[in-house]
């Protein structure tokens, strides 16, 4: 059985009992919000670098399209420069033309080879003596050029006279015949191993022939350019 005294205990026993379940619930709060305050200052640093990171990937797609637009704006002149560059200095249009649009050079065959034959003639081994210093000049004159020109490409072409596999060979053939010379002793220029590097070889046969048949327009050989493309597909969720 109880004493009096026991009794007049319980009230201090609740009192205290009551502030420790105050205390402990004080104490979850503050580590509640301690928590909370730390998940938001990470998510705001993380959310500082993503917009960072998007201000960098903005700042490089722009950097990259000056680029394209400085790149268009000379290579749009280029066509032009080859023209003033090899007019009068290595014949006429009978013997060579260059695309306005491109900057191709196609040469007539009847300079280079005889009919159905592939051994360069003296004459055209004259002229590409003469042509290929002064277009390789044009291609390493301007930085820009030099960088984005990946390929030289150098076609041979055929009219639709005779079989498509005669055809096909007869230009491989030839535009080998031109590359060949081109790097041989008896050609001589600056920036002969670049070039080098640069050129690839191709027989097109008669697939481009869109004349009559035997038409002299369609036996060629061409220079043609293959540009490097600029990679703008940048990731901006990384």
């Amino acid at each position: 059985m109880r004493n009096i005294s026991d009794l007049d205990n319980v009230p201090e026993i609740e009192e205290e009992e009551d502030s420790s379940v105050l205390l402990s619930i004080g104490d979850l709060m503050s580590g509640l919000l301690m928590l909370f305050a730390l998940l938001f200052i990470t998510v705001q640093i993380q959310l500082s670098a993503k917009a960072k990171m998007l201000d960098d990937k903005i700042l490089q797609v722009e950097k990259l399209r000056q680029e394209l637009q400085q790149y268009q704006k000379a290579f749009e002149g280029l066509p032009q420069i080859i023209v003033n560059a090899l007019e009068g200095k290595v014949g006429g249009k009978d013997i060579f033309t260059v695309d306005p649009g491109t900057g191709d050079v196609s040469i007539r065959d009847r300079i280079l080879f005889d009919n159905n034959s592939s051994v360069l003639k003296l004459e055209g081994k004259k002229f590409l003596q003469a042509f290929i210093p002064i277009y390789s000049q044009v291609l390493f004159a301007n930085k820009q050029f030099e960088k984005q020109i990946a390929r030289v490409v150098i076609e041979g072409h055929t009219s639709s006279a005779g079989s498509d596999s005669k055809n096909l060979e007869l230009s491989l053939r030839r535009a080998l015949a031109v590359s060949n010379y081109m790097f041989s002793n008896e050609v001589t220029f600056p920036k002969k191993a670049q070039l080098e590097q640069k050129v690839l070889v191709s027989g097109r046969g008669e697939l481009d022939a869109n004349q009559t048949q035997n038409a002299a327009g369609d036996r060629k050989v061409v220079f043609r350019f293959q540009f490097r493309r600029e990679n703008l597909n940048v990731d901006l969720n990384r």
